[in-house]
This record gives C-alpha cells, structure tokens and sequence, in this order.
C-alpha cells in the first residue's frame, strides 16, 4: 500500500518510515513535486492537521495523512500549543523556540507539560483522526543533542532523561507522534 506523508520536515519523515510496517510505502511531497509549504493556519492542532490532507486531496486526489504537533506546557495556558513551531515568531527555528519558552518558565515550579499529536487520514475517500498525547514537564535547561524542536527540554512521565537524550528506537516507544500511528497502523491492519 502506498499513502503520502504530507510533510516537508525531513526529521519527522525520518521518524515515522521507522515506526510504520512493511506493507505501509511511504512517500514524500517530493515523490509529488510539491515543493511549497501547505497552508497551516487553523487555531486548533486537529484543524492543521485535517487542513494539510484536505490542501493534497484538492490538488493532487492522492490518499494522504499529515500530522501536527503541539507542546502545551500547564503554567502558561497550554501555549505555545498549537503555535509551538512558530513560538518566537516566523522565520525563527527550534532554538528560539526553546530559548523563549525556557524564559517564560524561569521561576516557576510547575513544569507539567505534554505533547500532544493529531494526525488526520484521507483514505478511500474517508477522513480519520488519531490522537497521541505523552504527559511530562520541561526541563530547567536544555540536554541531549538528538531529537528536533522541543526535544531537548522535555521530560517525559516515567523518565529522567528528555527525549533528546534517548535513541530514536527509545523514543519511538513512548512518544505522542508514535501512540498516534500506533492507532493509525491498527486501523491499516484492520481493513
């Protein structure tokens, strides 16, 4: 079965080719030539997610699934949530990301966070939705050099380590991206 992954984030196409089965072929908006970014401007993380699918069927007619992903930390109102990947504004990167977010907590005891992860499937003319959400806290200051965006200062439950201190194999295990495909690859095995 061939399905496209509508993303253009070279690490989350590397993370998902490695927890989806066999029988699933990924492919990429490069397979389609799409080389611009798809509009993403919903206020809500299931709105991105279904806005993206919804961009490949209108132009392309192809069966297709996207992801979004958001960091909603307890102490500021669940932000930066579903802004996370422009939290510093546009045009700045992960970093700035986690640099600003790290400020806005200095100080403050209650780290709680969780990442949550919707993904929205087009599939025989069908749209689905898969939710994965991993509880933890943000870090004090930022460790572990593997991983990408918030990785480096999040802490999931059970754990002392931040995601970016884990291989990808650990991290495939626990993580809201990876409960969400979990659901997904069932239903997959299920028709």
């Amino acid at each position: 079965m061939n399905i496209l992954f509508a993303t253009s984030n070279k690490n989350k196409l590397k993370e998902i080719q490695s927890l989806l089965p066999s029988f699933i072929k990924l492919l990429s908006l490069e397979d389609i030539d799409l080389s611009e970014d798809i509009p993403e401007n919903s206020l809500t993380i299931e709105g991105n997610a279904k806005q993206k699918t919804d961009y490949i069927i209108k132009h392309f007619g192809v069966d297709c699934f996207a992801d979004d992903t958001g960091l909603e930390v307890e102490a500021l109102n669940g932000s930066p949530g579903v802004h996370s990947a422009r939290y510093a504004g546009n045009g700045r990167n992960d970093k700035d990301n986690r640099d600003l977010l790290l400020k806005k907590l200095e100080g403050i005891k209650d780290r709680s966070a969780r990442f949550k992860t919707v993904i929205s499937l087009y599939y025989n003319k069908q749209q689905y939705l898969f939710e994965g959400i991993i509880n933890g806290s943000i870090a004090i200051e930022e460790t572990g050099d593997k991983g990408f965006g918030y990785d480096s200062i999040f802490i999931p439950e059970n754990e002392t380590r931040t995601f970016a201190e884990m291989s990808l194999g650990e991290k495939n295990k626990i993580s809201h991206r990876a409960r969400a495909f979990s659901k997904m690859i069932s239903f997959f095995k299920d028709v």
